[in-house]
């Protein structure tokens, strides 16, 4: 049924108005986003998203992302009207302790959110890892591609049409995006890889109102953003009138038929009245106030009270969604269950995929790494221990910011993943460290795949804020930091991380894992894939380490608990306790039996994770460093910060306070003591 252009009018005013409402009476947040972007918000999501509010993870949901999370009492609108589980006075509570609508959006709080956005740039790229994901699956679920010499030319890769039923995934992510997220670097390293992967699935809408919370973008912002893009690879057209909704819906339709990403630029006027309004200070961050709210209310006919006006009929467009919604979804299952017909392993597989449930036995047939004096690096057990995981399971994928050699992270056996092999288990993510921490994240948020991504723990400085959004929104992605020490050598001092550890274990809810030898380096492997609440990361050497005889030491399954007691030398009991994580838990072996040898009995402690060992209970943890044993040294090849707490006020810590140097690691790990 056609839509009335007095509803649809009334229906994007009641969008604005919503909102502005929400942070009024917050007395904080951004009114500029909602105002200028209803109409855009409103085709999307009454034109062309396909959702279910009573099923906000519907797996073939087409996903919406809000990259401009300032703008968040936008969505929350949103998510109200078409009839999700949020309910007006969560709207009422805007910006408030305990509320559903917290200040910008988060994933897993409030339904319907696909992701946590606020720092602008990373909806953005989050948004490129949800279509890598859509086209992987798809690849893999959906059939085969046409053969090389039926695609036609590099601009025609074209897919063997397939009856509905078959094309069991399908869906597309759409989000609109800000001069701040254009702004930011890792929008820009994710759109240039996106348009090199040609995600066709992927539309952006992006709210051209020229304005920042300094000023006019002419002040730092005057590039021809179309053309940037257009130079990335994507699709790009121009709207000149952003509250123009048959425009808007013309233009989405046509990036559809594209086969680039799109990018759909938008000309909005940001402002608290009349849309010709340019008023950066309380448009975009301050609330209106009583006086201008009412104004624009009066400008756009919109009755000053009540406050939260939602009019009966605008209601019941908007929760047209709901049945909408379940329509939609009923017909996938339909589809599905025709699917599993036709592919009764795939289905099984695809499901269980979907559910996030790991395999039976899945990690069965790991590495057992026979002890060796001479060892191995821990990024090569790593490798091992990928390809290993990677036989039982089909959903780990992953790769290297232009490093996979290094980071020993390439899946044997499959292809990489590139535009005319989506069904690729590899990725080459270039050097875009920040861009692929945002990717992987959003490949994880997708789900249906376990995702990993790789670089030297150094640059862990250039992805930390994709780093803590994983942990912050409880992101199942798993990093893999190699090259974790002064141990790498000859580089010098701008690959050699010295306060990363630190850095890293600062970070909440992230699971830091530093393990000592190749044993302890598949248990570390075992506890990321089990995690499915929250980010791992493994910080692995590039130095070969001893790989240690656990007939002697304990197994290193123990590593599970955090840290353990690898072996008590001596004749009595211990009175000296050293504990080390990592490359340094050889040196202390070697002191230990040196130690012992000259009639000190000595504990030796791997401390592969901080986190795991504040999970276990306090008579595990005191156990293995026992109140009565005060004589404590730490060896680690970084700073100090933080094992105060584990060496107690007469211990004391052999690190690294300074930067590294370039030279064989050997002739560093000398020099330094």
């Amino acid at each position: 049924m056609a839509t009335s252009p007095d509803l649809q009018s009334r229906a994007i005013n009641t969008l604005r108005f919503l909102s502005a409402d929400a942070v009024q009476q917050a007395n904080s947040g951004h009114p500029g986003l909602p105002m200028g972007c209803a109409a855009i918000a409103y085709t999307i999501w009454t034109r062309h998203l396909r959702y279910n509010p009573r099923n906000p993870k519907w797996p073939n949901r087409d996903r919406f992302i809000l990259s401009g999370g300032h703008g968040s009492a936008l969505l929350y609108s949103l998510l109200h009207l078409t009839g999700y589980d949020l309910p007006l006075d969560e709207l009422k509570r805007f910006r408030q302790f305990g509320s559903r609508t917290p200040g910008h959006p988060e994933a897993g709080l409030t339904p319907g959110v696909e992701t946590t956005t606020g720092p602008l740039g990373q909806g953005f790229a989050n948004g490129v890892g949800m279509a890598i994901a859509e086209a992987h699956l798809a690849a893999e679920f959906n059939g085969m591609r046409t053969s090389a010499d039926e695609r036609g030319t590099e601009n025609d890769i074209r897919v063997h049409p397939r009856p509905s039923t078959s094309n069991i995934i399908d869906h597309y992510v759409y989000a609109i995006v800000t001069d701040g997220d254009l702004m930011e670097g890792v929008a820009s390293e994710a759109a240039s890889l996106a348009g090199h992967l040609r995600l066709g699935k992927l539309i952006y809408l992006y709210d051209d109102n020229r304005i920042s919370i300094d000023g006019s973008t002419d002040l730092a912002f005057t590039e021809d953003r179309g053309a940037r893009f257009a130079a990335y690879g994507w699709h790009v057209q121009h709207v000149d009138d952003g509250n123009d909704v048959d425009a808007i819906d013309a233009a989405v339709a046509a990036a559809k038929d594209d086969p680039r990403p799109s990018l759909i630029v938008c000309r909005t006027h940001i402002g608290f009245g009349l849309p010709t309004r340019q008023d950066t200070s309380k448009a975009h961050g301050e609330p209106p106030g009583d006086v201008e709210l009412e104004g624009a209310k009066d400008k756009l006919g919109w009755p000053k009270e009540p406050r939260f006006f939602i009019p009966d009929d605008v209601l019941v467009h908007f929760r047209e969604a709901v049945d909408r919604g379940a329509a939609l979804e009923s017909e996938w299952l339909s589809h599905f269950d025709a699917y599993a017909t036709a592919f009764p392993d795939k289905a099984v597989e695809l499901e269980r995929r979907l559910c996030g449930e790991l395999p039976p036995d899945w990690d069965a047939h790991l590495p057992d790494f026979p002890d060796d004096p001479k060892g191995m690096a821990t990024r090569a057990a790593s490798g091992k221990v990928i390809n290993a995981l990677a036989a039982r399971l089909p959903e780990l994928i992953g790769g290297s910011a232009d490093l996979a050699p290094s980071n020993n992270t390439w899946i044997a056996g499959s292809p990489a993943f590139q535009k005319e092999t989506p069904e690729g288990r590899n990725f080459h993510f270039g050097v875009r460290e920040h861009g692929m921490g945002s990717v992987v994240n959003g490949m994880a948020l997708h789900g249906g795949v376990i995702p990993y991504g790789a670089t030297f723990f150094v640059f862990t400085d250039y992805m930390r804020p994709a780093i803590r959004l994983s942990a912050l929104s409880h992101i199942p992605s798993i990093w893999v930091m190699t090259h974790d020490s002064i141990g790498l050598g000859e580089d010098g001092p701008t690959h050699q991380p010295v306060e990363h550890l630190a850095a890293m274990r600062a970070i909440p809810n992230l699971l830091v894992i530093r393990p000592a030898d190749a044993n302890e380096t598949v248990e570390a492997w075992k506890i990321a894939i089990a995690r499915r609440d929250g980010p791992t990361l493994l910080a692995l050497t590039r130095q070969a380490v001893p790989t240690l005889d656990r007939v002697i030491y304990t197994p290193a399954s123990d590593l599970a608990c955090g840290a353990y007691v690898l072996a008590d030398m001596g004749d009595s009991d211990p009175e000296l306790i050293l504990m080390a994580s990592g490359s340094e838990v050889s040196l202390i072996v070697a002191a230990g039996e040196r130690l012992a040898a000259e009639g000190i009995n000595v504990r030796l402690v791997s401390f592969p994770s901080w986190e795991l060992f504040e999970q276990q209970e306090a008579a595990y943890r005191e156990l293995v460093l026992p109140p009565n044993i005060p004589a404590r040294l730490a060896v680690e090849a970084g700073i100090s910060q933080g094992w105060e707490k584990y060496v107690g006020d007469r211990g004391a810590v052999l690190s690294i306070e300074k930067y590294g140097a370039s030279a064989p690691y050997k002739t560093i790990y000398e020099q330094y003591g």
